[in-house]
């Protein structure tokens, strides 16, 4: 994984504010809320929701302590949702470093979550704004069902508009909602808005493919996460749905195709590496590819300037992290 996308030096101070603002809502509550809170955001994180709108408000000139507010909470439900992800798949480590579920009780940890959830309503709130409210609601919303769908349907359910459907509830609903209000809070024109919502939709499709092709391909070290976790899951992500559009006689293809999960290790272990010889992984970064180019043309329509070609570079970025 390399890394082409630099902060603007414009943009980093109004990151490392939303961070502290994030902090300061823990004060005044359980000393360990702010602790597990310090962990997570010690931990990194590209903070990408938090830049594309702080950008698109550049781009617009949007009101800045509004944009704030909007980064921080959407950060915060991202980060909400992360601790509830990392229970629900039992992961122990996010980024190389343990996750909360892996030192806390399950419940110390769904609570937490629940506390970043109702800091991140509060701090949409303080947008004064109804649209962007209603707005972060529904996806919430989207967010919440498609986990609720995952759990109970998804696994080993070898349908690309089932992973389609559940990579746009998972990411690409957060990246979509996240332009949207940007543009919405910097008063916009309607076309505008609609464009800025396409780019933010094309940017987090590409960004969740990108992620699940290097589950595959990735470097644990890199990754931080054991490689052909999603498989080992009981998720079927794109380079494998293209492995079995290629290879239906594969026998662990005829049993995802029967809804069968593939649970022996040396047979996970076996088609990883095929998929990884064949072109599931080429067409995979094609599709991709394809996600970050719409969000380009999406851009097209606005003058050129410093933040739309951080925009650009972000875009970018999102898919020249596999190389």
């Amino acid at each position: 994984m390399i890394s082409t996308f630099q902060i603007p030096t414009t943009i980093q101070p109004k990151i490392s504010m939303i961070e502290r603002k994030m902090l300061s809502l823990t004060d005044g509550y359980h000393p360990d809320l702010k602790a597990a809170l310090e962990v997570i955001l010690s931990s990194g994180g590209k903070r990408i929701r938090p830049l594309i709108i702080l950008l698109i408000g550049d781009l617009l000139n949007g009101p800045h302590d509004q944009l704030i507010n909007l980064a921080t909470a959407i950060e915060l439900l991202h980060t909400a949702t992360l601790i509830h992800d990392d229970l629900i798949d039992g992961s122990v480590l996010r980024r190389g470093i343990p996750t909360l579920n892996s030192q806390w009780s399950p419940a110390a940890t769904v609570l937490t979550g629940d506390f970043l959830f109702s800091c991140s309503a509060s701090m949409a709130a303080e947008t004064d704004n109804f649209e962007v409210i209603k707005l972060f609601s529904r996806t919430l919303t989207v967010i919440v069902n498609g986990e609720i769908d995952q759990l109970f349907s998804s696994r080993c359910n070898a349908s690309k508009e089932d992973y389609f459907q559940r990579i746009f509830a998972k990411t690409a609903s957060l990246f979509e909602t996240s332009a949207q209000t940007a543009a919405i809070l910097s008063n916009s024109a309607h076309e505008q808005i609609l464009e800025l919502k396409r780019f933010g939709y094309s940017l987090g499709m590409a960004f969740q493919i990108i992620d699940d092709l290097l589950d595959y391909v990735g470097d644990v070290s890199m990754v931080g996460k054991p490689i052909g976790g999603d498989l080992r899951q009981g998720l079927i992500t794109l380079p494998m749905l293209n492995y079995v559009d290629s290879h239906p006689d594969d026998p662990a293809v005829i049993n995802l195709l029967n809804h069968k999960c593939i649970i022996d290790e040396d047979e996970i272990q076996r088609v990883i590496n095929a998929i990884k010889d064949t072109d599931a992984i080429e067409k995979t970064s094609n599709q991709a590819k394809k996600f970050a180019e719409e969000a380009r043309q999406s851009l097209s329509a606005f003058v050129d300037s410093e933040a739309k070609q951080s925009l650009l570079a972000l875009t970018q970025y999102t898919i020249d992290r596999v190389q």
